[in-house]
């Protein structure tokens, strides 16, 4: 079977540094973190105080209220990316075969925030206080088939649950689909809304998140000698993926090119990453195989770089056993510094900047890189973005059970 071009044509994004695909650019532009200290409840419990919170989220600005009511936050980013990467991407749903269009997703938690004032209202009022829509929300699944649903897509359904990993490997396979024929028009990304007490709590009791509480902005600094943790955050994006020759025949704006997918799991921990990193490069190996291209074609990596001890230098390694001596060639940044860690959404709304990155000529910076961390001897684009002209960029996601997976983006030469 011919291997079909697949175009990504629509973008849509609910994030702390800013809503839509020009929110989203216009706050990578600002260069300033938008890690503050938690207001959504008192974390004053936990070691953690931090947090990237979506403080400018209006559902009824993307649905009706009804609508909105009947789902919980984690769901209502879904829904309103998905529709603003339709609009972005000018396309009629209701005029496409809806056969031929899909849904893939990731979201690590689903709605756990849901989950938890539910658990709170049971334990107040009892069983029958409990919202009836909770079996609804709850479930990850409740992402992509909102989305058909508001959608009209027939076609491929999915919404993984691949911790850190889950919006990269939405995107890959929605790629395939598209690629291999299942498909002609794929909503792809990852939501997320893990900011509960209980989810906060437990990544704070495992010492994984930053407690730098007197300077939240400084707090996620990926590759940087003075990291101590990640900082959780919230949010989603979504992709209009398109088989390419019906983008360009209906005059679709085409941002970049998904040309590879790969992906592979440590088989070694829950929580850490094999040190010698050589699944996270193979999961870049098996993207750039798909992608036939050669690690010396690749310029920008956007790098998973989670501002963890463990995460920065075990990443380094595997950039620098896939790309051999190019790797000191290659122009690298981590994003979250922005943001902080939205886990199962990070990689959508990492593939959304990479896109804009190759089609704007602009790569963001990691933020907050001061002094270079032991391990991390790689160009990660400290703290000011760089003009560049770059024809391919690989973006990485790492996640919990020692996931792996990589999509390689092509800036697109209108041919």
């Amino acid at each position: 079977m011919e291997r079909r071009r697949v175009a990504i044509t629509g973008i849509g994004a609910v994030t702390p540094i800013g809503i839509g695909r020009d929110g989203l650019w216009d706050g990578l532009r600002r260069e300033q973190s938008a890690v503050g200290t938690l207001t959504r409840f008192d974390p004053s419990m936990w070691r953690s105080h931090n947090a990237a919170e979506v403080n400018e989220f209006n559902a009824l600005d993307f649905m009706e209220a009804k609508k909105a009511k009947r789902l919980d936050r984690f769901g209502m980013f879904a829904v309103a990316s998905a529709r603003q990467a339709a609009n972005d991407a000018r396309l009629d749903v209701a005029r496409e075969d809806s056969e031929r269009v899909g849904a893939m997703m990731g979201s690590a938690l689903g709605g756990i925030r849901f989950a938890e004032e539910q658990l709170r209202i049971f334990l107040d009022h009892g069983i029958r206080s409990v919202d009836p829509s909770l079996a609804l929300n709850v479930f990850s699944g409740a992402a992509s088939c909102n989305i058909a649903i508001e959608l009209s897509a027939q076609g491929p359904n999915s919404t993984n649950a691949m911790s850190c990993a889950s919006g990269t490997i939405a995107v890959g396979e929605a790629f395939r689909a598209i690629r291999d024929g299942y498909a002609d028009v794929m909503f792809a990304g990852a939501s997320e809304a893990p900011l509960a007490p209980l989810c906060y709590g437990a990544f704070s009791i495992i010492r994984a998140m930053s407690t730098r509480n007197d300077d939240p902005t400084a707090a996620s600094r990926p590759f940087d000698r003075d990291r101590d943790g990640f900082v959780m955050g919230e949010g989603a994006a979504v992709m209009v993926l398109e088989e390419l020759d019906r983008a360009m025949a209906r005059g679709a704006h085409i941002y970049a090119e998904v040309v590879g997918y790969g992906s592979s799991n440590d088989a070694h921990h829950m929580t850490a990453p094999r040190p010698d990193g050589s699944q996270a490069a193979r999961s870049m190996r098996i993207a750039l195989r798909d992608a036939n291209v050669l690690p010396s074609d690749i310029e920008y990596v956007n790098a998973h770089g989670s501002s963890t001890p463990l995460n920065d230098p075990t990443e380094t390694l595997a950039i620098h056993s896939t790309f051999g001596e190019h790797a000191d060639k290659l122009q690298v940044s981590s994003t979250k510094a922005y943001y902080g860690h939205a886990l199962g959404a990070s990689g959508a709304i990492e593939l959304a900047i990479s896109a804009l990155a190759l089609e704007q000529k602009w790569l963001p910076p990691t933020l907050n890189h001061a002094v270079a961390a032991d391990g991390c001897d790689l160009d990660y684009i400290p703290n000011h973005g760089r003009d560049a002209d770059v024809e391919y960029a690989i973006s990485n996601s790492f996640g919990f059970g020692g996931i792996n997976a990589a999509v390689v983006l092509k800036r697109h030469d209108g041919v």
